[in-house]
């Protein structure tokens, strides 16, 4: 069967995202050797699911580095690659209000979260990978649904923003797999549901 893992950025007090979903605590100076683990882990996958919410603004970005890389900007091409590989896997959006939508290699879940995960899950293929948003990784938190969580823990506190665990009712324990720590200050902790 395969795997559901969730790549999230988080802050040191538990944060991901300000409260009104500003992201600019985030650190992205990253160097060869974080750029490898990442791309190392999306080798693993060839399916990403999306909230609804954060699906607009998610593709958008990465379409606009593969449209843009010819363009002088040397971070828009050394993006390049795997801009194009977040375009060119398959996304599940997980929505109630959408019927219709025009983003590429995109299909819409609209049944329920653990009927449909759980389908994804049964089909052949390499694993999945969820982003966010806050609103919907807190439900699949809440129904145990993520098998490995992968947090990129950022050296920055905001005090105050949005958590993918404020929907957590009773003690939820994880397992730490292994510890990564890179240059640019981010800790990666993967962990597995106790």
């Amino acid at each position: 069967m395969r795997k559901l893992k969730l790549q999230m950025q988080i802050s040191v007090d538990g944060f991901v995202a300000r409260q009104d979903g500003a992201l600019d605590w985030m650190t992205w100076d990253w160097d060869d050797e974080i750029k490898k683990y990442v791309g190392d882990l999306h080798d693993s996958i060839d399916t990403i699911l999306l909230g609804r919410k954060m699906t607009e603004g998610f593709i958008s970005h990465w379409m606009s580095v593969v449209e843009k890389h010819d363009e002088s900007s040397k971070e828009l091409k050394e993006n390049y690659e795997f801009a194009k590989k977040m375009i060119d896997i398959p996304k599940v959006v997980f929505t109630k209000s959408l019927d219709t939508h025009n983003w590429v290699n995109t299909e819409l879940a609209k049944g329920n979260i653990v009927d449909e995960v759980n389908q994804l899950k049964k089909q052949n293929g390499k694993d999945i990978i969820v982003y966010g948003g806050a609103g919907f990784v807190s439900s699949l938190i809440n129904n145990n649904l993520i098998d490995d969580y992968y947090l990129f823990i950022n050296p920055s506190a905001i005090g105050k923003g949005m958590t993918i665990f404020s929907e957590v009712t009773d003690h939820f324990s994880l397992k730490l797999v292994k510890s990564y720590t890179f240059d640019c200050g981010i800790v990666v902790n993967h962990y597995t549901p106790k």
